[in-house]
């Protein structure tokens, strides 16, 4: 078990020459690490992306998107941003650059949109990022349909090496429609940098289907990254009752929810496992208890070099930074890395730290250091 040794608050740690907070220290495999306050006061801060400078555009559920610096600089929220439907789990989610953002400057935002009545869908767009606004945000994509309630609205933007775009969604909490592949419920998307739908995709061909569908049968996907030496799409994706599950995705599978899944309802009704139905796509690893993972990367930085090619992982129920090691698609092991807060995003930074928002009110940017 990690030991986690609390600090007073007016700890003072310094790193690449600041002066920052120190929260606490903790023992990991890789040695003691030590956790920091970058910045506070956050609205449920839900995604971050970090601009070549160093700071951070920072998007907070609420509808605005900050920029925060390295001094715990917060800005006034950037005008030109998308008017969000903020309710329930729904609101301002994923931030992300374009790959030739040094040359485009332009932004990508997934978000809960209003739709007729009560409903409200997934939805995507980008804009120009110029001094303190977003400029001419446009929508590329619209999840369909939209439904009524607040639960499920997945959100994580992922780009492939050749530029596609991928976007993760949940099934809105309505179940059977993640099975039906004339909806974008409960799927992944992959669509080019303007919107379009890639000809090559799986179900263009296919009359009945949604021809931006890359594969199916998800519950709900709050955490997605394209592994850099293998450039294969994986996502950590919220189970029912038990069940969280990590996968590797493969163009045109079906994942099984809420055929299978390895957990249940939350009713106690059982769910027959994955196992039990050979068409459906298998998890390559579950969580049960669940870790309500959100947010995902890759790491490749020098500052931990025992985790280099590993999976770092955002617990939300379960608090934790959660560390993965693969083999090729293989699950090799696990490390549990308590940090005693909601994780809602997790980012490498330049300097090679690891920064995590904490899902909360008064949320924060952490950033985490070898001590």
């Amino acid at each position: 078990m990690n030991m986690i040794h609390i600090l007073s608050a007016a700890a003072i740690a310094m790193f690449a020459g600041e002066a920052v907070a120190q929260v606490q220290t903790v023992e990991t495999e890789a040695g003691a690490i030590a956790v920091t306050n970058v910045a506070g006061g956050l609205d449920h801060p839900w995604a971050m992306a970090f601009l070549p400078d160093g700071r951070m555009l920072v998007t907070q559920r609420s509808g605005s998107l900050v920029i925060v610096t390295q001094d715990g600089e917060i800005s006034s929220p950037l005008e030109g941003t998308p008017d969000v439907f903020n309710e329930g789990q729904g609101g301002l989610m994923d931030v992300a650059f374009a790959p030739d953002f040094a040359d485009s400057s332009r932004v990508y935002l997934s978000f809960a949109e209003s739709g007729e009545g009560n409903t409200a869908g997934t939805a995507l767009g980008h804009g120009r990022l110029v001094d303190d606004r977003i400029e001419d945000f446009e929508v590329i994509f619209r999840q369909e349909p939209k439904v009524e309630g607040g639960a499920h609205f997945g959100n994580r933007i992922a780009f492939s090496p050749d530029g596609h775009i991928y976007l993760a969604l949940g099934e809105r909490f309505k179940f059977d429609p993640a099975q039906d592949l004339s909806n974008h419920l409960g799927t992944i998307v992959r669509l080019n940098p303007d919107g379009s739908v890639p000809g090559d995709n799986p179900f263009t061909e296919q009359d009945d289907a949604e021809g931006a569908i890359w594969s199916y049968g998800h519950r709900n996907i709050e955490a997605a990254a394209v592994h850099p030496d293998s450039d294969d799409l994986w996502v950590a994706e919220m189970g029912p009752s038990g069940g969280d599950e990590l996968n590797v995705i493969e163009a045109g599978a079906n994942y099984g929810w809420p055929n299978v899944s390895w957990g249940q309802h939350y009713s106690g009704e059982p769910i027959p496992d994955p196992t039990t139905e050979p068409q459906f796509a298998d998890a390559v690893h579950q969580w049960t208890p669940v870790i309500s993972p959100s947010g995902m990367i890759f790491y490749s930085g020098e500052m931990f070099p025992e985790w280099q090619g590993d999976a770092l992982i955002g617990g939300l129920s379960s608090n934790e930074l959660v560390r993965v090691e693969l083999d090729d698609q293989e699950f090799v092991s696990q490390e549990r890395i308590s940090i005693g807060a909601r994780v809602r995003d997790v980012k490498q930074g330049p300097d090679g730290a690891v920064y995590v928002l904490t899902d909360q009110s008064d949320g924060n940017v952490w950033k985490i250091s070898p001590m």
